[in-house]
């Protein structure tokens, strides 16, 4: 049975000339498509198509825009008409013009502008995209049923809201009257991929012998803050730590927006609630955090620490929780102990500073620097151990900094990391788990 309305022979048809449209014409652009769409969209019964497979959907609308061009005497090649029923279904059953772009594994972030404006990043390149949407309540719309998806809304009285796709992307949207020029939407791909250690050596993100001192650092349960910029692979690097944990682990995750993917069998997904339309019923990650501490986690793991949170991530890692990984935004791992100590102290206010260093000092045992270089490549920068407190200063040594040496033919960035043979700070946890050998044989091939 067809899902649209049924065309009669008694319909007015209103006497128009042939139209041709212009080769450079879209649907969105001209005006004839424009009234071609509308009369389509009036035939759609929208229960029954919401239920319909794309593929299905695409198939029945494409006979059904032959017969509407036909009678509005709109001439339309089979292509044009594939490319309409495409877009209609998109609009319909997806989200509109960015359907192509996340169907895109090559293109791992969505920035739309405005209507005309959309930018997507290939390779770690941004670059303009050739979408548009028709106007600025279509942008609207799409992001709106974005956020739909888990729940949530967005308007002039909400006007920002964090969300993921039902593949796990992240998406954030930000209206009006907050967005001078009309809504824009930020998207964070999912990758189809996951990424572990093997394939972040073979993309450039790190050397063989770094994935392997990080792999001996998860192994043996070293608490881990994972820091870096936008975009820079925070997220990535720390699924790539996820890996080497053991399946007989109990693992607590919190996150604004569940992105993480974690492949052991025992995994308690927790994630953040925004308040209502009454401004009630908000559950923040502090709130997350000390309920999970409840739970009898063997590891807690916080997709991004960025608030008050930060004093109870402290205090997890201080009270037998070892193995905790977060991440944070910063631009190196000097500033990522600033960051966590100025969170701390927003959070009580009442703590001394030199308390507060002591804390993360002996909580923190190792800082992952990773960033997106100027090549577009997201490379391991820094491994910092946190040795302890000298006087008032968290004291810290590089276990590994990556130095720029050259660019090759290409423009990509060509370096190798310097090491210090220190005997680290967590050298008991590598005994206790037989792995300290290991971990000073990476360094000396790291040195070489």
């Amino acid at each position: 049975m067809k899902p649209f309305g049924r065309l009669t022979d008694t319909m007015p048809v209103e006497p128009v000339a042939p139209q041709r449209l212009p080769q450079a014409a879209t649907p969105f652009e001209d005006s004839v498509m424009a009234r071609l769409r509308g009369k389509i969209m009036a035939q759609i019964e929208s229960g029954v198509v919401a239920e319909m497979a794309p593929d299905v959907l695409r198939g029945e609308l494409e006979p059904l825009i032959h017969s509407i061009a036909d009678r509005e005497r709109v001439q339309l090649s089979a292509r044009d008409q594939a490319k309409l029923a495409q877009e209609l279904t998109d609009d319909m059953v997806g989200f509109g013009p960015l359907e192509p772009l996340l169907r895109d594994d090559a293109i791992s972030d969505i920035m739309v502008n405005g209507p005309d404006t959309v930018f997507i990043e290939v390779r770690g390149k941004l670059q303009k995209s050739n979408v548009r949407f028709r106007n600025a309540e279509h942008v609207a719309t799409v992001a709106q049923k974005m956020v739909a998806t888990i729940g949530r809304r967005v308007d002039e009285s909400s006007p920002i809201c964090d969300a993921r796709l039902v593949d796990g992307s992240r998406v954030n949207v930000i209206f009006p009257p907050l967005a001078l020029d009309g809504p824009c939407i930020s998207i964070r791909k999912f990758s189809a991929h996951k990424l572990d250690f093997a394939g972040m050596v073979l993309n450039g993100s790190m050397l063989s012998t770094v994935a392997r001192l990080l792999e001996i650092a998860a192994r043996c349960r070293l608490n881990i803050l994972i820091s870096g910029g936008t975009g820079s692979g925070k997220t990535s690097l720390l699924n790539a730590l996820s890996h080497t944990i053991s399946a007989d682990e109990r693992i607590v995750t919190i996150e604004d927006a569940a992105e993480l993917q974690l492949r052991q069998p025992h995994v308690v997904r927790l994630e953040t609630r925004v308040a209502n339309l009454e401004g009630r019923g908000e559950i923040n990650q502090r709130a997350l955090l000390r309920n999970a501490l409840r739970m009898r986690p063997d590891r807690i793991i916080i997709g991004e620490v960025r608030g008050a949170e930060a004093f109870d991530m402290l205090q997890a890692m201080n009270t037998g929780h070892d193995g905790s990984i977060s991440t944070v935004h910063a631009n190196s791992a000097r500033d990522a102990t600033s960051r966590i100590e100025n969170m701390v102290l927003m959070a009580t206010g009442s703590l001394p500073a030199r308390v507060v260093r002591t804390q993360i000092a002996n909580a923190v045992d190792l800082i992952i620097q990773i960033e997106r270089m100027r090549d577009g490549v997201r490379r391991i920068g820094q491994i910092s151990d946190i040795c302890g407190l000298e006087g008032d200063v968290i004291s810290m040594n590089d276990v590994a900094l990556f130095e720029f040496e050259r660019e090759d033919a290409a423009g990509r960035i060509i370096g190798r990391y310097r090491t210090a043979m220190a005997r680290p700070s967590f050298s008991t946890k590598l005994a206790y788990f037989g792995l300290e050998d290991a971990w000073m044989d990476a360094l000396v091939s790291l040195k070489r």
